[in-house]
């Protein structure tokens, strides 16, 4: 064994506050996962911190003394291992004492006292290892202890490592917001009156085939419909593969589209706000120049409207967002307008002029872009240049605590960028030549098309951002089901980043030692997101396997889940409200009975709507300026006959009820075994879990019902 330069008194002031405490900074500096426990002092607490040690990939370890007798010795570089660790130990003498044992860029450390009390403080895996994946559970158990046997220095470790509020300390979460209220309700509905409200689902799945018809006939009666609903099926099949690749998102599809619903009804608001804008500058709103000096700037932020509405009303929901949760919401605010101004456009535009039509098909990445084919110039859609703001916002709103004020840089970046393609699209649209300076640095962009890749990217940065955050609150969130995949690959990742941290020079510039650990840092975020995207779809696999039932609840419990992890990474210690942590803990602890969770709901959005999207005529959708096709369509509606028009509004009603409704999670399945029985029950159960937007969930279970049971041994296999 070596012995280390450093003396044991550097040491304990780094880490420790007292000889039997850690320093509450030092816990604070990267959001260190705490766990006190009580263990007797033998050679299976030693083996503990052996096998916390090879949890974290390292092969040495650094132990000291804590008591300030000590304070002169010199600190002890020792391999981790049990008999090692047992040697020097014993070269102390027989009498107990209080010592440290930490990593060696003191990223993670135990402090074992004299007495029972053992504090172990860390990345989750360190601290896992210590007291079993359920860290909460062990927490809140510790603090049963505690209180149960009064002891003056166990309750005082529980009060200041959080496990017990301090006396006299509020208890009160905030009050729950307008959003959080009317979701309280339904749950106590369900749970007071689950007739009713079975009946209540069943008249909604009703309702949706009812419209779907009314829809048909209507696409019969007015012949721009069913192109229209092209434009529909594009719309939805963009937003079902930004949900999809956003793996750590807590907004439910159902979410997204009624913000696209908003985003398509803004059409209006926004139409008069360019308006007003135009009279104050003083500009014809029918004037070429309009479409850039007047659209522009007001769309690219009036398309914000739904999500200022969402805050209005779920403001404290917002504060449980992922960051991928600000470029859905925004993706989808962005595509219900371009959703109202392609279906305006189809249903009055004169076939003789030109309209881009959005591009795309069911195996293009984000489709729904427009393209001047004389010109070479592409924008990418509202849709993704309204997600790549939203995705910047997300990032620099959830990233700031890790990260700092710079990530405030990219949103009006984003922005700018977005504002950049439209203002292009919109003055070539018009006949307007762009100034060079403009036609260069858009050419430097790609002519549009680098804006689906940027997207893509911030995509999967928010991806990792969300999961690093997540695992922040390890101490309260429950585990999934079953040992986590990758992780002989993470131990060596975080093995790796420690080794680099603790041989990295000290004298070195402040800049070029924020990159190197950055660079350190990258393969452990890179590898703990892989394996919990990895964990989440071998559970899913297993759910899948157990049946439709199995797979919904456990959509449910995955989403809530990673709501409650970003609420509490995200508040950092303060109050916060967060879907109760014992009722989750409790569904988690069902579907470990189970052995599931469930694939990922935009998985499984309509195959249909996949097949519709390749059936687009290019040259007769779009419309690059809400004020005139508003204008036009209102024209063109007017003038309709009667009859034409009540079927127009029928088809509109139905539409909208589609897209607001039925495409949420199915609560209950019904039971084919009753049928003969209940009859009337079970075809409202039918209705209830089979709505039109509901069918991907179902093929999705009936999928699942292939895999052999066995499946859910690769929960037990992950390495």
């Amino acid at each position: 064994m070596d012995q280390q330069a450093m003396l044991t008194r550097d040491l304990v002031l780094r880490i420790c506050a007292t000889a039997t405490e850690f320093d509450l900074d030092w816990i604070e500096f990267d959001r260190k996962i705490v766990a006190p426990f009580t263990a007797a002092r033998d050679t299976s607490l030693i083996e503990r911190i052996t096998a916390a040690a090879a949890a974290v990939g390292v092969d040495h370890v650094l132990i000291c003394r804590t008591r300030s007798e000590y304070a002169y010795e010199p600190v002890i570089q020792v391999r981790a291992a049990t008999s090692s660790l047992i040697g020097v130990i014993r070269s102390w003498g027989d009498t107990p004492t209080d010592f440290l044992v930490c990593l060696e860029d003191l990223s993670a450390a135990v402090l074992v006292t004299a007495d029972e009390l053992t504090v172990a403080a860390g990345p989750a895996d360190y601290v896992a290892a210590f007291v079993g994946d359920d860290i909460g559970r062990a927490r809140a158990e510790f603090a049963e202890t505690a209180h149960t046997r009064n002891d003056p220095e166990l309750l005082q470790a529980a009060v200041r490592y959080g496990c017990l509020d301090p006396a006299g300390r509020d208890k009160r979460k905030p009050r729950g917001d307008v959003g959080e209220r009317v979701s309280a309700w339904g749950e106590a509905l369900r749970d007071r009156s689950p007739r009713s409200v079975a009946r209540a689902r069943a008249v909604r799945g009703a309702w949706g085939w009812i419209a779907l018809l009314l829809l048909a006939l209507a696409a019969l009666v007015v012949p721009a419909i069913p192109t229209a609903l092209t434009a529909v099926a594009l719309t939805v099949w963009l937003l079902a593969q930004l949900a999809w690749l956003a793996r750590s998102r807590t907004l439910s599809f159902a979410a997204l589209l009624r913000l696209t619903v908003l985003g398509a009804l803004a059409l209006g608001p926004i139409a008069f706000l360019e308006l007003a804008v135009a009279a104050l500058l003083r500009l014809d709103p029918f004037d070429p120049l309009a479409s850039v000096a007047v659209a522009v700037p007001v769309e690219e932020v009036a398309k914000f409207l739904p999500f200022l509405v969402f805050w209005l009303v779920a403001r404290r929901r917002m504060r449980r967002f992922a960051a991928v949760d600000y470029l859905l919401a925004a993706a989808a605010c962005g595509a219900g307008f371009q959703l109202a101004e392609t279906v305006a456009t189809v249903l009055s535009a004169d076939e003789t002029a030109f309209h881009p039509l959005p591009q795309g098909g069911a195996f293009t990445l984000f489709p729904g872009w427009l393209e001047i084919p004389w010109a070479d110039i592409r924008f990418s859609g509202h849709a993704v240049t309204t997600g790549l703001v939203g995705a910047t916002l997300g990032i620099a709103v959830v990233g700031r605590r890790l990260y700092g004020a710079k990530l405030w840089l990219l949103p009006p970046l984003a922005l700018g960028a977005a504002a950049l393609e439209h203002l292009t699209f919109n003055a070539l649209l018009a006949g307007l030549e762009p100034t060079a300076l403009t036609a260069t640095v858009f050419a430097l962009y790609g002519n549009g098309a680098a804006t689906r890749w940027l997207l893509l990217l911030f995509l999967v940065c928010g991806v990792l951002l969300d999961y690093r955050m997540q695992r922040l609150a390890a101490h309260t969130t429950p585990p999934l089901p079953g040992k986590a995949p990758l992780r002989r690959l993470a131990a060596q990742a975080y093995g790796r980043a420690v080794w680099y941290r603790s041989h990295l020079p000290g004298d070195i510039a402040p800049l070029f030692r924020r990159i190197a650990l950055a660079w350190a840092r990258l393969p452990v975020t890179l590898v703990e997101a892989a394996a919990a995207i990895l964990h989440e779809y071998t559970v899913q696999l297993a759910a899948a396997s157990r049946g439709p039932t199995a797979l919904c609840t456990a959509w449910r419990v995955l989403r809530r889940r990673r709501e409650h992890a970003m609420g509490v990474a995200r508040a950092a210690g303060q109050p916060t409200r967060v879907p109760d942590r014992d009722k989750l803990a409790a569904e988690a602890d069902g579907l470990l009975v189970r052995l599931g969770l469930a694939t990922p709901a935009a998985l499984a959005v309509c195959a249909a709507a996949a097949a519709v999207v390749d059936s687009l005529d290019p040259g007769v959708l779009g419309g690059a300026y809400a004020l005139p096709t508003l204008l036009a369509v209102t024209a063109w509606f007017t003038a309709l006959p009667t009859a034409d028009a009540v079927w127009v509004l029928v088809g509109a009603g139905a539409l909208v009820s589609l897209l607001a409704s039925g495409w949420s999670v199915p609560r209950d399945q019904p039971n084919p075994r009753r049928f003969l029985r209940t009859p009337r029950a079970t075809i409202g159960a039918v209705l209830g879990a089979a709505a039109p937007g509901q069918l991907p969930y179902a093929a999705v279970g009936m999928l699942g019902l292939l895999l052999p049971k066995s499946t859910a041994r690769l929960l037990v296999r992950s390495r």
